[in-house]
């Protein structure tokens, strides 16, 4: 295990391409870290540079606290697990995990050991003579992740590890990366594209965007009080409801935004701002609520999920696109208009540069418990 620590970290190429931006970032012992973004963003150069497999610009990467800029990915102590498995066709699931340990010239019976430690863990124990083309996609990964685990590293890295899998598997494997972590404890690294693998393993999430670190906090952080538009649209599924609106009136705990011939409010800070300005509403599609009376839609189109449909509809005066989620056995037609009530205290408000105005609460004030457990207490 061990405490990771970038301080004002760039990446430069030769061609002027500056894919990382100053980024700041401490990685605590013990942590699942994911960094998510959409593609190009910089999230796999970043890893690459913790493995010491791309070269630091500028900055200082420090683990425990020593700087290990050019220090070789072997004496940094990063055991990695990418994209693809690769593993050695020609050798056997036993081989392929004690290959680190091989080329460390560990003695023979220590090996033997460590490999039957991890196989029992990944419940590769009945594979271990096996080859790589004899295993299906989870096994290979499973021992891919194996050849990383028995080195012992101080630092867990893997860039996309489950991108190959079909769903359910990854499902399964996602739930196998959480239990391998408690039992481990160990320091990981977890790049992404995907905001549901990030929301679903992460004790930390760090948002990228053009090499630029937009937020970093826990998942119910990010996905109730995103600090940027970006981070509000990324994060969950399907995404927030982004309009366009113009500030009415602001106070330190309350704000009116006007959309189209709607008004609506909002349980934000933004009496700094100035009257008129122009503003974006969020609000998640599982925060607004079908009415008797109330702001009126057309159902444009709709999406039936089972438990929950996803209704695509349009503001009646505005026409602006308003996603709405409901439970399943809600029964609508397209071209059908319905009212849709969106609390206050749901709302989330940003600026013209992006930037979201504080909410009038906190994360504590959101969490809620089972009935047995308050009463346990």
């Amino acid at each position: 295990m061990a405490r990771l620590e970038l301080k004002n970290i760039n990446k430069i190429y030769p061609d002027g391409a500056h894919i990382i931006k100053d980024a700041n970032l401490v990685i605590e012992d013990g942590e699942f870290t994911v960094f998510v973004g959409p593609s190009g963003c910089g999230k796999s150069t970043m890893l690459r540079m913790v493995a010491g497999l791309e070269e630091i610009s500028s900055g200082d990467m420090l683990i425990d606290g020593d700087v290990v800029n050019t220090l070789s990915p072997t004496d940094r102590g990063i055991g990695m697990v990418f994209q693809s498995y690769a593993l050695y066709p020609h050798m056997t699931v036993f081989e392929n995990i004690a290959f680190g340990l091989k080329l460390a010239k560990k003695p023979k019976e220590e090996i033997e050991q460590a490999v039957k430690n991890v196989a029992e863990m990944l419940e590769l124990t009945k594979l271990l003579t096996q080859r790589p083309s004899q295993l299906s996609g989870g096994q290979r990964q499973r021992v891919a992740i194996g050849r990383a685990i028995v080195r012992d590293p101080k630092v867990f890295l893997l860039d996309e590890p489950l991108s190959n899998l079909d769903a359910a598997l990854r499902v399964r494997m996602r739930l196998q990366l959480a239990d391998y972590h408690k039992k481990l404890k160990s320091t990981v690294i977890y790049v992404t594209h995907d905001q549901v693998e990030a929301m679903t393993l992460a004790d930390k999430i760090v948002v990228l965007k053009d090499g630029l670190v937009e937020q970093v906090g826990s998942p119910l952080d990010l996905y109730y009080f995103p600090k940027t538009l970006f981070v509000a649209g990324f994060i969950g599924s399907p995404k927030m409801n982004l309009i366009p609106a113009t500030l009415k009136h602001a106070t330190e705990d309350r704000a009116t935004v006007e959309v189209g011939d709607y008004t609506f409010e909002a349980e934000v800070n933004a009496e700094a701002a100035t009257q008129g300005a122009l503003m974006t509403l969020g609000i998640r599609p599982e925060d607004i609520h079908l009415a008797e009376s109330g702001v009126g839609v057309r159902v444009e189109g709709m999406e039936r999920l089972g438990t929950e449909s996803l209704l695509y509809t349009t503001l009646l005066r505005g026409g602006q696109e308003v996603l709405v989620r409901v439970p399943g056995t809600v029964h609508v037609e397209v071209g059908q208009h319905l009212n849709i009530h969106i609390p206050a205290e749901k709302c989330h408000l940003f600026d013209s540069k992006g930037k979201a105005f504080t909410r009038s609460f906190t994360l504590d004030d959101l969490i809620t418990l089972p009935p047995q457990v308050r009463q346990a207490s």
